[in-house]
């Protein structure tokens, strides 16, 4: 494995990273969810806590009231039962809501809107026994296991620390009433919960970025991996430069045939050309009958002196007619005067060329 590690040395691909997140192989950290829903619940129990205590204890004693157990038979338990459940529902509905909410947040701020199909398949390969046994003595499961254990030692020491910081009040609750005792002990025990899910967040935190450098760890690839990874997004070079030969093949085909045609060439001078032709009786406006960039631009000037065809250089013409007008349609009427203009100058040319291609 080391060896394989060794040789990973880039950078993983897009395709490489999605291919890993359909199959589930993605950076999550089971303790920050719990962790967070931990810290979520004890600060929601802080500022709904009060109401939830106060519907219970009116609940209680409306069900225990002399009133209401003279009154409880079997016409009117079911009402009963009912309105203190809506009152407890309604005020538990707070923390059940926010405990949702956080629990759902805290996945989607590590795995965003995922879902995979992947990790439902069964696998019975993990049910093996073998592979279990081997599982415990490998050394990933030692470190998982003396992190576990740091874990729990800081979080004692920190309870520790927290009730000890506390003994003197702990100590002075016998001098207390019932209802001092229990408000004393719910500080107690939201003040020691609240410093332990900080730990924990803060420990699962520190999980969930050794988690995301594990994974980017395995997702790296070797120089020939991520060659062949481009080769299947991007296809084979021999075959894209063969289609590329054959597309410009086809494409000179088309300007033997149709720049002869032109009556003018307009040109950037050597980026565009744009061979426009124009006929009063069949057309409404000059027509592109061929344009081209670069290369096929330079076959169009090619065939035009090969034909005796004018070549005119207008840098923003040339440049809009290539990125406006398609091949086969009439220029925009924005163009008439500038198109007009060039068409009375080669006419006037070549007026001699043209009587004779008339004839």
């Amino acid at each position: 494995m080391a060896e394989d590690l060794s040789d990973k040395t880039e950078a993983p691909t897009q395709r490489r990273r999605e291919e890993a997140r359909e199959q589930g192989q993605i950076a999550r950290s089971a303790d920050l969810t719990a962790a967070a829903l931990l810290l979520g619940f004890l600060l929601l129990m802080n500022s709904f806590g009060p109401g939830l205590i106060k519907a219970l204890k009116s609940v209680m004693l409306e069900l225990l009231s002399s009133k209401s157990l003279s009154n409880l038979d079997a016409a009117n338990i079911g009402p009963t039962i009912l309105r203190s459940f809506i009152a407890a529902a309604g005020a538990a509905a707070p923390l059940l809501v926010g405990g949702v909410i956080v629990a759902i947040v805290a996945n989607l701020l590590q795995v965003g809107l995922f879902f995979s199909g992947q990790r439902l398949q069964p696998n019975f390969e993990v049910l093996s026994p073998l592979r279990g046994l081997g599982r415990l003595f490998q050394a990933e499961s030692v470190v998982h296991l003396v992190i576990n254990l740091l874990k729990l030692s800081l979080v004692g020491i920190l309870a520790w620390s927290a009730i000890t910081q506390r003994m003197d009040q702990i100590i002075a609750i016998q001098q207390l009433t019932y209802m001092q005792a229990f408000g004393l002990g719910a500080a107690i025990v939201y003040s020691v919960g609240l410093r332990i899910a900080v730990l924990l967040l803060v420990l699962a935190i520190i999980d969930y970025t050794y988690h995301r450098f594990k994974t980017e760890r395995e997702l790296r690839m070797s120089k020939q991996e991520v060659k062949e990874e481009m080769r299947r997004m991007e296809g084979d070079p021999k075959i894209k430069q063969r289609r590329r030969q054959i597309a410009l093949q086809m494409a000179s085909k088309r300007l033997a045939k149709d720049v002869p045609t032109a009556d003018v060439i307009i040109t950037n001078p050597t980026h565009f050309a744009i061979a426009l032709k124009y006929d009063a009786a069949s057309m409404h406006a000059p027509k592109v009958v061929a344009k081209g960039q670069d290369l096929l631009a330079q076959r169009i000037r090619e065939i035009a002196i090969a034909h005796g065809i004018p070549i005119i250089e207008r840098k923003p013409l040339a440049r809009a007619l290539y990125r406006l007008v398609e091949v086969g349609k009439e220029i925009p009427e924005q163009f008439y005067s500038a198109v007009a203009e060039i068409l009375a100058y080669v006419y006037e040319l070549t007026g001699k060329l043209r009587k004779q291609r008339s004839a």
